[in-house]
């Protein structure tokens, strides 16, 4: 919420605007709702409802930040005693798919309006940049002791590649029509055996020439020069 030192009755209420503009999202779409609308759903003022948020980016940004800490507890109690990096990649992956389960709609709405990495809302984007080098950062730790050697120059790379990868699944889910998302499962299962053993391959002598254009190919991905 974007106010210092809420009261109990402000940060109710802010919730109340919050999630009133959740659901309005998965309905209508991002676009397609207003704060007009947003504060008639929650119950309150228009003028009250920008009180607390400026604008529908805020509500949204907001959303991320309190997504992104309540997450980092689940994570850590996901991650215990998982080791090997292939069980490790599954389990932080699933771990961030069970907690937006409840808003998978929403996050159809917001990935749909954010694919613009110049978008605010982009996860891609330089507004929510604390948000994904935290998130970024789970992908280093599982690499920590994780069974696998990592090549010295691969390794600064890595975290991002994998949050890429997280990204993916992300995006598939959020449209994975199948029965409980089954079909993510599979996705999930199989893609991450495939980069581990790809990450393994990627160790051996012969492989250097592939590796070296593959970090050009990262290189180029992230406007290197």
């Amino acid at each position: 919420m974007p106010r210092s030192n809420p009261t109990p009755k402000s940060e109710e209420t802010a919730r109340r605007i919050s999630d009133a503009a959740l659901e309005l999202f998965r309905k209508e779409g991002f676009d397609g709702a207003t704060m007009r609308g947003i504060a008639k759903k929650a119950g309150v003022a228009t003028g009250a409802a920008y009180y607390y948020y400026p604008s529908k980016d805020a509500i949204v940004t907001d959303f991320y930040r309190r997504s992104s800490a309540k997450m980092q507890e689940e994570i850590e109690e996901a991650l215990e005693n998982v080791s090997g990096l292939e069980n490790r990649l599954r389990t932080l992956i699933e771990a961030k798919l069970t907690h937006f389960s409840p808003t998978r709609g929403v996050l159809r709405a917001l990935l749909r309006s954010g694919s613009d990495p110049k978008h605010p809302l982009s996860p891609f984007s330089e507004e929510t940049r604390e948000i994904r080098e935290a998130d970024i950062a789970w992908f280093q730790r599982i690499l920590v002791d994780c069974g696998v050697r990592i090549p010295q120059d691969l390794e600064p790379e890595l975290p991002a590649v994998l949050w890429f990868f997280q990204m993916g699944i992300i995006y598939f889910w959020v449209n994975d029509e199948s029965p409980g998302q089954t079909r993510t499962s599979q996705l999930l299962a199989l893609s991450a055996k495939s980069i581990v053993t790809l990450i393994r391959l990627s160790g051996l002598p012969r492989m250097k020439p592939l590796r070296k254009t593959t970090l050009q190919l990262i290189g180029i991905v992230k406007g290197n020069k």
